[in-house]
């Protein structure tokens, strides 16, 4: 690919030990009583009632959606759009995964409670699942941060209760099913924020939703048939760490562990370049790699020098990410049964960046958009990959473009949106835990608390507005699908 012969000039950036700037010194932080930040909330309701979020309000000059796509598309490997395109038109709920940035111009155009957090940026039901901590306990929680910014902390929940809708519909659930769904997860995320509003900071940034816990949780609640569903998810994800991926995506050769290929959707280095080519691409990538390695910890550099390069591979993944550049790196440890793989995926700019009120914009602590999403996932994670870093590259088809990195399976799993009605709600309660625990973290709880109070309010806007955005995202989607009929849009489906 055109990308991956660029590699061969590409010059690096040294990634510093710190995020803060050179001669920055430390900011101060108010710190308000109780009473205050109480005092907040209940301004912020008398300003924009919870109630009123229930609108949809939409730009005046709304955008054409494909424009969107099309402006999105001029960032991207040009070979790998259609393959963006085609993945989005498998379903509505594709598309709305994929339209992020749709929606994220949608959002800002509303009235906003002038509560600030530090964001998921794209809260959609599909982003939640299972994954392993560094102490290798399974934890529901947050697995995308791709978007990651300080903004308006409802500006998540929409997202959220607007996937749900979009969900299922495509199920086929009616609209009281529907509305039980978004209504249950809204309130779980409205009592946990109480419940965050009460607690000590550390337990808040402490408290996490262990798996093994929400699973008796669930096994109690659920028919035998989703029982086992659950079962299966959760074999799946103890089963998809660095030797299940060895498995699926590598393979011995005369020369050691090497990737297989599975064009276009995973292509080595090997069948990217000639052999000089390579050797010179192979050992701009140890450069990155070096680079990589000084934005972790001390004791995780350590724990990452006891692994070498073995292979590299352009890599396809998910649905609105296709297109981004993205590589998976082996590293084989003490022999080739010991393998590492880490995923390199680029980070550009938040969708959300223009979008947010400036009055809720945080002065950067960061300097480039790799960090941004590792900041931003360690605030809102309850347990981040060990191996979480970021960097730099300057050179890449003649642009700086900046990366993060993370390992490319982890004891990763997620239940997909084909659940049946109480399945649903199920997840989405967990997926209300799970915001509410991230918004408190970088939140004002107490404020936030006090603007949702304990009546139905915001539950019931939230349940209006997921269904009108459900029918917005609906009509979106077709003039999406008539853009590639009439052929101003390449989709290439099956991959």
């Amino acid at each position: 690919m055109s990308a991956a012969n660029t590699m061969l000039t590409a010059r690096t950036t040294r990634a510093t030990k710190s995020s803060r700037p050179n001669g920055q010194s430390a900011r101060a932080v108010p710190h308000l009583a109780p009473a205050e930040r109480a005092r907040l909330g209940l301004a912020a309701r008398a300003a924009l009632p919870p109630r009123a979020q229930a609108e949809l309000v939409l730009p005046s000059d709304r955008p054409d959606p494909v424009a969107l796509l099309e402006e999105q598309a001029r960032s991207l490997v040009p070979e790998l759009v259609p393959v963006r395109h085609g993945r989005m038109t498998m379903s509505p709920f594709a598309f709305f995964r994929g339209n992020a940035l749709g929606m994220a111009t949608d959002l800002g155009a509303a009235p906003v409670s002038g509560l600030g957090v530090q964001l998921c940026g794209d809260a959609h039901l599909s982003n939640f699942g299972v994954f392993a901590s560094p102490e290798r306990r399974l934890l529901f929680d947050l697995n995308d941060f791709d978007e990651t910014i300080a903004g308006p902390w409802e500006w998540d929940v929409k997202r959220l209760a607007a996937s749900l809708t979009v969900a299922g519909r495509g199920n086929g659930f009616s609209r009281k099913e529907r509305r039980t769904c978004v209504l249950e997860t809204v309130r779980r995320y409205r009592d946990a924020s109480a419940d965050f509003g009460t607690m000590r900071t550390l337990d808040v940034w402490y408290a996490r939703a262990d798996v093994d816990e929400v699973e008796q949780t669930l096994r109690n609640k659920l028919s035998s048939s989703r029982r086992k569903t659950i079962d299966q998810s959760l074999l799946k994800a103890h089963g998809s760490g660095s030797l299940k991926a060895v498995t699926k995506l590598a393979e011995i050769t005369d020369d050691g562990v090497r990737i297989k290929a599975d064009p276009p959707l995973i292509v080595p280095i090997a069948d990217l370049l000639p052999d000089p080519g390579r050797e010179e691409l192979e050992t701009a990538i140890r450069g990155l790699m070096n680079l990589y390695r000084r934005s972790l910890p001390n004791e995780r550099r350590i724990l990452l020098d006891q692994f070498e390069f073995a292979d590299m591979a352009w890599k396809v993944i998910g649905v609105g990410s296709v297109g981004t550049r993205c590589w998976i790196v082996l590293l084989r440890g003490r022999d080739d049964g010991d393998p590492l793989f880490l995923q390199v995926k680029e980070a550009g700019p938040s969708v959300l960046r223009s979008k947010v009120p400036t009055v809720l914009r945080r002065r950067s602590a960061h300097r480039n958009e790799g960090e941004r999403v590792v900041v931003g996932q360690g605030l809102t994670q309850a347990a981040s990959d060990i191996f979480l870093g970021w960097q730099r590259v300057e050179g890449i088809d003649g642009q700086t473009r900046d990366f993060y990195v993370r390992q490319l399976r982890d004891m990763k799993g997620a239940v997909v949106e084909k659940m049946d009605p109480r399945g649903m709600t199920m997840h989405g309660r967990l997926c209300g835990w799970t915001l509410a625990r991230a918004h408190a973290v970088s939140g004002d709880r107490i404020a936030l608390t006090t603007y949702l109070n304990s009546d139905d309010a915001f539950p019931e806007a939230m349940v209006e507005y997921a269904e009108a955005y459900a029918d917005q995202n609906e009509r979106d989607y077709q003039v999406f699908l008539d853009a590639i009929k009439s052929g101003r849009l390449e989709a290439e489906s099956g991959l």
